[in-house]
């Protein structure tokens, strides 16, 4: 068995594990207990399953997944229409999202320096931007690593001292229910997990990671690996969050953002609490702020045929756009991280639909996968898959919208 390395994995994981996260997963914490673990564990398999398939058009195409669908549209006028959907909803969704991330960053930072947010937005931005312009896929994915780690440190180790129940905790992961008001906690918990920025974003990271189209057998065996690991650590970073914030239940915690969690689990940690939850979210913040921008940048080059190459002028101009449109919003408007956020997840909501089932068009189409294109277990798989999520990205839209009661 080949000895695991790390790979683009993480930086799928980087860029859901953000402060949306945090916040969704404290709020089904305080609110539910352990009740919704169970939907963070659907999240995570169907991420495994959605990214998998992402992964082999990068392995088996040799292509990004916006130049995968350009080639597998037929006609022009759908084909010219998707790709202009799906790169300027992505362009602009990140770009709210990126705002999101840099405030939730922020904020982390300033729980442990007492710094104006503005000029905290100014820095974690400026460490974004300057790992993105190495334009080296080594060194953006050894910081995320670093970073995810340090995530996973801080937030299981909260758990662990939160002393959960193990029939709780069984109980929320494996007897789903949903509690009076927890529909759209449940939405938001899948919905900060399966990303469709991530589906583009890993199917260009793996030809970077993976360039030898000689060895594609081993390639996807190494992909799946990578997967399996780095997407169930970012289930478990979810999940310790809804953990360590459970012993709020009952409390009418009703937490706003990430500090207010922090300062109301001061009993349980005590003078420590800030510091745990103010180094959570500001790695939670900074892997985000890196992977946003680079998202959009895979996503919409391959929509306009500029391919993915991290040093080409035109592709810093977009990730440079979200960059830049985060910091601008972050200093100058500097507004909540969570009602950023919720406008962030209405572009989610309008584009992943459309994104699954391109991606699901894609994997199935031979000229372009050759052996490496869906089984029928595959297909059932993803289409249960896409089916539960497209329909809750709906729902959650039209809620988000206002036009249900």
């Amino acid at each position: 068995m080949s000895r695991f390395r790390a790979g683009p994995g993480f930086l799928v994981t980087a860029a859901f594990i953000g402060p949306g996260t945090i916040v969704t997963a404290s709020r089904a914490g305080a609110g539910y207990g352990t009740a919704l673990l169970w939907a963070v564990l659907f999240s995570v398999v169907a991420t495994m399953v959605l990214q998998d398939m992402a992964a082999r058009v990068g392995l088996a195409g040799r292509r990004s997944l916006a130049e995968a669908i350009r080639d597998s549209l037929d006609s022009p006028a759908v084909r010219v229409g998707a790709l202009a959907l799906i790169a300027f909803t992505i362009l602009i969704g990140n770009a709210a999202f990126q705002t999101g991330n840099l405030l939730g960053a922020s904020l982390g930072l300033s729980l442990l320096t007492g710094l104006p947010q503005g000029l905290l937005v100014f820095i974690v931005g400026s460490l974004a931007g300057a790992l993105l312009m190495t334009g080296t896929y080594r060194i953006i994915q050894n910081a995320l690593v670093a970073l995810v780690g340090l995530m996973s440190v801080v937030f299981i180790l909260v758990a662990v001292l939160s002393a959960p129940s193990p029939g709780d905790l069984l109980s929320g992961l494996l007897a789903p229910s949903i509690p009076d008001g927890a529909m759209l906690t449940v939405m938001a918990l899948i919905g900060t997990t399966v990303v469709s920025y991530n589906l583009f974003l890993h199917a260009s990271a793996t030809l970077e990671r993976w360039p030898d189209a000689s060895r594609n057998d081993e390639n996807i065996r190494e992909s799946r690996q990578d997967i399996v690991f780095t997407v169930a650590l970012g289930g478990l970073i979810t999940a310790a969050v809804v953990v360590a914030t459970s012993p709020l239940l009952g409390q009418g915690a009703e937490a706003a953002d990430a500090a207010t969690v922090a300062s109301r689990l001061e009993p349980l940690l005590g003078r420590a609490a800030p510091i745990f939850f103010g180094i959570g979210l500001f790695a939670a913040g900074l892997t985000s702020a890196i992977t946003a921008p680079l998202a959009a940048a895979y996503a919409a080059g391959g929509a306009l045929g500029w391919g993915a190459d991290l040093k080409s002028r035109r592709i810093r101009l977009l990730w440079g756009f979200v960059l830049l449109t985060g910091m601008g919003f972050g200093i100058f408007l500097g507004a909540s991280p969570y009602q950023i956020i919720l406008l962030a997840q209405a572009g989610n909501g309008v584009v992943l639909p459309l994104a699954l089932i391109l991606l699901l068009v894609v994997v199935n189409r031979k000229r372009i996968m050759g052996r490496y294109r869906n089984s029928r277990l595959a297909n059932v798989l993803g289409a249960a898959v896409v089916a539960v999520i497209s329909g809750l990205a709906l729902y959650q839209l039209v809620r988000l919208l206002g036009l249900t009661a």
